[in-house]
């Protein structure tokens, strides 16, 4: 009686197919990482597109443009009534500002500069009052020296008047760049804390992106192991021949 040889040929079949599928499950994962600066890229172009559709959809709201215009009628006031509406606009204004800090968390530095100007707005309107007030007593007493023939006196309070006028002409005018720039900075904080707002949200979807790769790549690695495992053995077959 001859003993053939064990065959092992279903054996040796079943570990090239598993080796095939993890050699499948090794190349996955090594595609999912080549791709994942892809995968980066193409969010943060969905969501720059999304910013833009937004802001085309909403346009951002002109808060500076409130002191620009409360300076603006500042400016153009000659009368005590005149400079107090200019200031009555100015605090309506201010209440309204106030108010949509609460509502628009998103653009808090742009109120804050505008709130702040207005407020310095009020402040200089009151000055101007004075201003306006002193020089309507010069131009009494200008009047009352040109009466008693006292014209060198009344000539000097002339000077004096259109100095004082002249110099709260540069003092307005600097009211407006100085408004500007407070604009421009707050424009420029908020763009910042946007975009970096957005780089945040972008990193965090391409972490989860990743880390759903990685966890996916485990879990068919385990599968295939406890598949490997588990696999029965096949009982060696023995030809007998007589």
């Amino acid at each position: 009686m001859a003993i053939q040889p064990i065959s092992a040929m279903g054996r040796e079949d079943q570990a090239e197919e598993q080796h095939d599928l993890l050699t499948q499950s090794l190349k996955k994962q090594e595609e999912s990482r080549t791709t994942l600066h892809e995968m980066i890229q193409d969010a943060k172009e969905k969501a720059n597109d999304q910013r833009e559709k937004f802001k085309l959809a909403k346009a951002t709201p002109r808060y500076g443009d409130a002191p620009l215009e409360a300076y603006a009628r500042l400016n153009r006031a000659k009368t005590q009534s005149q400079v107090s509406s200019a200031a009555g606009y100015a605090r309506r204004r201010l209440v309204q500002l106030e108010a949509a800090q609460r509502s628009d968390p998103d653009h808090a530095d742009q109120i804050r500069a505008a709130v702040s100007q207005l407020k310095k707005a009020v402040s200089r309107a009151n000055k101007k009052k004075l201003e306006i007030s002193r020089e309507q007593l010069a131009r009494a007493r200008q009047k009352r020296m040109m009466r008693e023939n006292k014209r060198r006196e009344a000539q000097r309070i002339k000077q004096e008047l259109r100095r004082s006028q002249a110099m709260r002409a540069v003092r307005e005018s600097g009211y407006f760049r100085e408004t500007e720039v407070a604009n421009r900075q707050a424009d420029q904080l908020t763009a910042t804390k946007m975009e970096l707002r957005a780089q945040a949200e972008q990193l965090g979807a391409a972490a989860q992106t990743s880390l759903d790769t990685a966890l996916q790549g485990y879990s068919v690695g385990v599968q295939l192991a406890a598949a490997d495992v588990d696999a029965p053995m096949e009982a060696p077959q023995v030809n007998v021949q007589a």
